[in-house]
């Protein structure tokens, strides 16, 4: 007998829409490229700029300031190593392009790994240009604004910050507004990370006090996996990563992964039509974090004190390892995952949590729910069963480490 299937683990990827599915399907029947002048050519760039403009619209932004990646790590990479000054007056660009880096310790390890990589780089003087440096959260999860104001004033020129919008594994909401007005008090910039905020916040890229450039990922959305997007504020400018046929406006080259893209305007289209139904997510996560509490008062929810986005739930079962959590409950045909899964499906200590004060143990106890607008009581329901199951035979295995 087939088990029915529960996915809650939509922050990793959610399904494929079946509109972003026809909008790459109908791209895929299209023969040209859309560098091509002629007809074929001309007729997938018209689809190209229609999915530009549909993400352009989901976040308030000029369809010219989009630049399409291959998802939130590209996008990620690109803005912390291609970031660059505005022009002086006299045109010529800043001469030391390569800033100091101050990172959230709970940033996604795209952003750790980029940083990591750019630290102690030398420019064409033979100068170390770049220091990386870690602010701290709060036990919340939230960034120390002492920390942030301490972290620019120390740096040797102005940095280049950034901070995520939602964190992927408690998501946990952080005040960019407030970030940003601290950032450029100091001179500096502010690269924000909004791959789990796409279709769960409103995202206006032109308020007065925001990110100059922002990561998105397409999938996060229901679109096909493989793309997402830079948006960069026009003053900027941007070395690519990839050079060659000068695509993006020279920003990004390589032909575009053209049915991709597509999905990812068709989802865009649905995600803004479907913002209000983040309020009936809510309504499901608060009665799930009742319930847990009611079934197990030791349970933690991480972030649980602070803004999150709607979907997400950081859940500690005290004595029963994440890992263990996720099998017993894919074996119930639920789908979670673990707070401390990395990209490669291994599991190891979650920075996040640890950032937040957790120890190690409790860091290996957390699994992560994360849902999306297909999901219903009915899920939730199975999920408190499953959950209470396999929480009460774990208490009856280990009474001590449940106290």
């Amino acid at each position: 007998m087939k088990t029915t299937r529960h996915y809650l683990d939509h922050n990793a990827t959610a399904p494929v829409l079946p509109e972003a599915r026809e909008a790459a399907l109908r791209a895929m029947l299209l023969v040209g490229n859309p560098s091509s002048v002629h007809h074929e050519g001309r007729a997938a760039k018209r689809l190209l700029e229609k999915a530009r403009a549909e993400v352009a619209t989901l976040i308030s932004a000029r369809p010219q300031d989009v630049i399409f990646t291959s998802g939130g790590t590209e996008a990620n990479h690109l803005a912390l190593r291609g970031l660059r000054l505005p022009k002086n007056a006299d045109g010529a660009k800043d001469a030391a392009a390569f800033r100091p880096l101050i990172i959230n310790a709970t940033e996604h390890e795209s952003v750790l790994a980029a940083a990591s990589a750019l630290d102690g780089r030398l420019d064409a003087d033979g100068v170390t240009r770049n220091q990386m440096a870690l602010c701290p959260v709060d036990q919340d999860g939230l960034i120390d604004f002492a920390a942030l104001r301490q972290c620019l004033a120390e740096v040797s020129r102005p940095a280049l910050v950034s901070i995520m919008l939602a964190n992927n594994e408690t998501g946990v909401i952080q005040p960019i507004a407030a970030i940003a007005r601290i950032v450029h008090e100091a001179g500096g910039l502010l690269h924000c990370d909004a791959v789990q905020g796409l279709g769960r916040l409103p995202i206006d890229v032109g308020a007065a006090d925001g990110p100059d450039c922002i990561s998105f990922s397409g999938h996060k959305i229901g679109a096909l996996k493989g793309v997402g997007c830079l948006w960069l504020r026009p003053a900027l400018g941007l070395m690519p990563l990839i050079t060659g046929g000068g695509q993006e406006q020279g920003r990004r080259s390589g032909t575009e992964n053209f049915p991709a893209i597509a999905s990812f305007g068709a989802a865009a289209l649905h995600a803004r039509q479907q913002l209000g139904a983040m309020k009936g997510i809510a309504a499901l996560r608060s009665y799930l974090e009742q319930r847990l509490a009611e079934i197990a008062p030791e349970a933690e929810i991480y972030g649980r004190a602070v803004e999150r986005i709607a979907n997400t739930s950081a859940i500690r079962m005290p004595g029963l390892s994440a890992e263990t959590q996720v099998m017993s409950f894919d074996l119930e045909g639920i789908a979670v995952s673990s707070g401390a899964a990395c990209s490669s499906g291994k599991v190891r200590t979650s920075h996040v949590l640890k950032a937040m004060g957790a120890t190690s143990q409790a860091c290996g106890e957390v699994i992560r729910l994360s849902m999306g607008v297909q999901n219903t009581m009915e899920d939730i329901e199975r999920f408190l069963v499953v959950w209470k199951k396999i929480y009460d035979r774990a208490r009856s295995r280990r009474p001590m480490s449940m106290t």
